[in-house]
């Protein structure tokens, strides 16, 4: 927070966006920047879908197990109702609200606030996933991070799905997904449709 001549605190807000593929420390990363804000005695808050209770009902946790407590909510909306008198605004797994959480962000940021996001920027498929593509659009900083091949090594480009299942949402953990390069996802995409013919 900066002073201004008149003595009154102003705090400049912004919005930052953390988005990769799953495995890539998106959460992990989301954690660390919340911890330095609580660090600095800044009020935080951190909030995420209700459906998403893979090993947490109330606390953010990120693969390696990191967690930090949060508020569940079902909607966009009852985030701008719960931030009041917050410095600091942290969204996990933002793909899963609906559009307005991009008014939600901008009305936030709008009144001094910080907001951290973290999300999938795609699906299984490779295609942008629900509110990441206008979140990035409208952000002061976007963080693109990746996860690591498990074929090759190489920057993983998505996150590839090792069941049957072509639910858009599947809430999964390495059982389900496993993060691939670009050239990798198009073998698996091959051997797939191979697969299918045979």
């Amino acid at each position: 927070m900066t002073g201004n001549l008149t003595g009154e605190a102003h705090r400049p807000g912004r919005i930052e966006v953390v988005c990769g593929s799953m495995f890539s420390g998106k959460t992990e990363e989301l954690i660390r920047r919340m911890r330095r804000a609580e660090f600095a005695r800044q009020k935080v808050e951190i909030f995420k879908p209700a459906m998403d209770t893979r090993y947490s009902e109330e606390n953010v946790v990120s693969h390696d197990r990191h967690s930090i407590k949060s508020t569940p909510v079902t909607s966009a909306s009852q985030i701008l109702k719960l931030s009041a008198d917050i410095d600091v605004v942290g969204i996990d797994e933002a793909q899963f609200f609906d559009n307005g959480i991009v008014s939600v962000c901008n009305k936030l940021a709008n009144r001094g606030v910080r907001v951290i996001v973290a999300g999938l920027d795609m699906d299984y498929k490779g295609v942008p996933f629900g509110p990441i593509p206008a979140l990035c659009a409208i952000a002061d900083e976007v963080a693109k991070v990746h996860a690591i091949c498990v074929k090759c090594g190489a920057l993983a480009y998505v996150s590839h799905r090792i069941v049957d299942s072509d639910r858009r949402v599947l809430l999964g953990e390495t059982g389900e997904y496993e993060p691939l390069c670009r050239d990798c996802y198009q073998k698996a995409i091959k051997e797939n449709c191979q697969g299918v013919k045979e």
